[in-house]
């Protein structure tokens, strides 16, 4: 007779060198952590708003001193930054001060690589109102910030929600910014004289590109309120100026700019419709032998799916949209009559697609 022991088997010892509440949570308590993530993302949001991380410097301090420099009350200061600790955003010194760790320096705004204004986006307070939607959205396929709020979700952010519009505009501002120079560093120009930045919001990547290849020009083309706000390197009296030309428009609606290599970065993430009539028009506006480089999110095979899945997910209650797979971009670009080439990881968050127009 085969026997089965009833003895239990212990947890797993922590890794040397940490306490014991260090160790893997198990199961139930990890989802129990997870439902409570509303939690965490508002300790961020309160943390960037209250300029938690801006008041800290090099030297440790006591909540009190803490809760002092940014006009709150100490114990519910105390509070927050204890919560936040427990995810590597500020430590607890074994007096009981706090200090920095690399996440909470992402919180400052003078850091150069700030995630403060993409946290304040993340969870802007429509974000509340529509989370709890998903269940909807994922029955009708469509967004539900309509049903919430009666409008389509830029029109009321612009129309509404005039903070949130301004924290839109500088998330994606330091996106950007942050993202054009692994672009710039990721892309080779070798025999490319012109390049055209198709739906490229401010500029950023053009200027970077420019100012990395000193002989080459390019155009930069985005919907008009958009290139508005170009990048002073490109507009008239920055320095790069005399190679760039800022072109308004909808490149759904056709591009009329030649250029050896388009760029299109971020942008594929509407309906279905509106993806295809986009490439379709990059497609009819290029000479055959040009390059199209298309730079996405993924929400499969990268090491950021946890962030992009969720992005994903909000772009589905906000605006419908979606970002893709791997095989739905390829899909969408052979569809357009794309030549797919080399598939390249840009950072851990985008891939690039080099793609040729063919003959």
């Amino acid at each position: 007779m085969t026997t089965v022991s009833t003895t239990p088997t212990p947890a797993a010892a922590p890794a040397p060198g940490l306490p014991a509440a260090a160790a893997a949570p198990q199961p139930a308590m990890r989802l129990r952590e997870i439902v409570f993530g509303a939690a965490c993302a508002a300790a961020v949001r309160a943390a960037c708003r209250l300029g938690v991380a801006d008041a800290l410097g090099e030297t440790p301090a006591t909540a009190a001193e803490l809760a002092e420099a940014v006009k709150t009350e100490p114990v519910p200061m105390e509070r927050l930054l204890r919560a936040l600790s427990c995810y590597g955003i500020f430590t607890e010194t074994p007096d009981g001060a706090f200090a920095h760790t690399e996440m909470s320096r992402l919180l400052r705004e003078d850091d150069p690589d700030s995630l403060r204004y993409i946290s304040l986006w993340c969870t802007e307070p429509w974000t509340w109102d529509v989370w709890p939607r998903l269940d909807d959205a994922v029955r009708s396929g469509r967004n539900v910030f309509e049903d919430v709020y009666g409008k389509e979700f830029f029109d009321y952010l612009h129309q509404n929600a005039h903070e949130s519009a301004q924290v839109f505009n500088r998330a994606m501002t330091t996106s950007s910014v942050q993202s054009a120079l692994d672009v710039a560093a990721l892309l080779d120009l070798t025999g490319v004289s012109v390049v055209a930045d198709i739906g490229g919001g401010q500029g950023h990547v053009l200027a970077s590109l420019l100012e990395k290849h000193p002989s080459v020009s390019g155009t930069l083309m985005d919907l008009p309120g958009v290139v508005a706000r170009a990048d002073e390197r490109l507009r008239d009296g920055g320095p790069l100026a005399g190679r760039a030309a800022i072109v308004a428009g909808d490149c759904r609606e056709g591009i009329p700019v030649a250029a050896d290599l388009y760029i299109i970065k971020n942008i594929l993430e509407w309906d279905d419709d509106s993806t295809r009539r986009a490439l379709r028009s990059v497609v009819a506006a290029a000479r055959p032998g040009a390059r199209v480089v298309v730079i996405e999110n993924l929400v499969d095979d990268t090491p950021s799916m946890r962030f992009t899945t969720a992005m994903d997910l909000l772009l589905l209650l906000n605006v419908g949209g979606a970002k893709h797979t791997r095989q739905s971009l390829v899909d969408r670009l052979s569809e357009a009559g794309l030549l797919i080439g080399e598939i390249r990881q840009v950072n851990p968050y985008l891939h690039a697609f080099e793609c040729v127009v063919p003959d």
